[in-house]
């Protein structure tokens, strides 16, 4: 080596700081890599991704291969570096201690910073080519290798971690979530609501979602039919249970598009709304709103009573309920919560917890009360009055209607 010209040691320092570089761009890159693009890109049949994705599969081949390549190239260049600065310079130990300054210097800023800042920033344009030429290399240099990984392998057991159970990475519902919070500039808003409803599934059930018993619109059979008549041309719903004195004794659901066409015939009475009847189905208030959806599909039924672990009726749910909690807002005829000028909210108090805090990106209590009515009282005790300012769960509000067995509507202050 001391018989080479200064020039081509230059050229020889410059090609192992060239190798240097693209040994540890491509390790930044090839790590840094998003695994949901990269199998998105796998699917695509996209060459480069796929063998990329090949490589990462057993990281610590990958790593030992790169870091092999990446000391040899750095030592080797450390090498060239003292020769040549022991034939420019007559004091050899001086002019070593230069050259490995200088070296340092010029390898931290050129093949260390630069390369993996740039490869941090776009990794895919260096990953790919590099996933060429690591593939055939890793077979050529597979018994060396294998031998430092089975070292290391040895090392990691000692201080208890399984590769293999690292390999796959896992993503919970709150990662998921913030991901989607995050892609505000890839969708709509509204898009963005419709999928946290549909990860919030798991956590709610139909208690969660349900029409209160209070709140429930039906035909009381012990009515007069006149009344009854007039129920059924004036009800906003296409379904209505059917029951006697108490909607827990229930006898079934009325399409009402089955009976309108017969209320005007002379001999329509009781009993016609009676042979008429669906059969009413119960769920349980403990049941998943998923797997209600799947039992509303089996079962080809659109409507339910919701009872309590006494067979008591609590509520009825539907299936436009059921897609609601998934859309929001998107599909309520009324709106619940309205945005005033100074940032201030009005909210209807019949609303629930869960879909305020959806609206709102707020995070009241959802695991006690269901509604914002509810809560209120529950925080208070009583009934509040009108005018009575409170800060419930560190959201201050004003209560603007009530009646005498619960609050309507509320005012949200700005918080500070």
């Amino acid at each position: 080596m001391n018989d080479m010209s200064l020039s081509m040691l230059f050229g020889i320092l410059a090609t192992m700081l060239i190798l240097s570089a693209f040994f540890s761009g491509s390790e930044t890159a090839l790590m840094t890599l998003n695994r949901y693009r990269l199998r998105h890109l796998v699917k695509l049949k996209h060459s480069g991704a796929i063998k990329a994705h090949t490589l990462l599969q057993r990281p610590e081949r990958l790593l030992g291969l790169i870091l092999l390549c990446n000391n040899f190239v750095n030592n080797f260049a450390s090498s060239i570096a003292t020769v040549i600065a022991i034939k420019l310079y007559a004091d050899e130990e001086s002019s070593v201690a230069i050259a490995a300054v200088i070296l340092t210097i010029v390898m931290l800023i050129c093949s260390e910073v630069t390369p993996k800042t740039i490869a941090a920033i776009k990794p895919e344009p260096l990953a790919f080519p590099a996933a060429w030429v690591y593939t055939p290399l890793l077979k050529i240099l597979y018994p060396i290798v294998w031998l430092v990984n089975l070292f290391v392998n040895q090392l990691l057991r000692i201080i208890r971690i399984d590769i293999q159970k690292n390999h796959h990475e896992v993503i919970n519902k709150d990662e998921l979530k913030s991901i989607i919070s995050d892609a505000e500039s890839l969708m709509p808003p509204r898009y963005q609501k419709m999928l946290m409803g549909i990860l919030d599934l798991e956590s709610a059930t139909v208690e969660d979602i349900m029409t209160p018993r209070n709140e429930i619109i039906g035909i009381d059979l012990d009515w007069p039919i006149e009344d009854i008549v007039n129920q059924i041309k004036t009800s906003p719903h296409i379904r209505l249970p059917v029951y006697k004195t108490s909607i827990d004794r229930i006898i079934g659901f009325i399409h009402l598009i089955k009976i309108l066409a017969l209320v005007n015939q002379e001999d329509f009475d009781k009993q016609t709304i009676i042979n008429h009847l669906d059969k009413p189905s119960f769920i349980p208030d403990s049941t998943p709103v998923h797997n209600q959806m799947h039992r509303f599909k089996h079962e080809k039924i659109r409507i339910g009573l919701v009872v309590d672990e006494y067979g008591d009726v609590q509520g009825l749910v539907t299936l436009d309920d059921l897609l609601q909690e998934i859309v929001g807002e998107l599909i309520t005829d009324e709106v619940a919560v309205r945005v005033q000028n100074d940032g201030s909210y009005l909210v209807d108090a019949n609303i629930t917890i869960r879909e305020l805090n959806r609206i709102t990106q707020w995070s009241l209590p959802t695991e006690g009360p269901k509604t914002l009515n509810g809560l209120i009282i529950e925080f208070m005790e009583t009934i509040p009055e009108i005018g009575t300012s409170i800060k419930l769960h560190d959201y201050p509000l004003e209560i603007l209607k009530r009646d005498e067995n619960s609050v309507k509507l509320v005012k949200f202050l700005p918080r500070k």
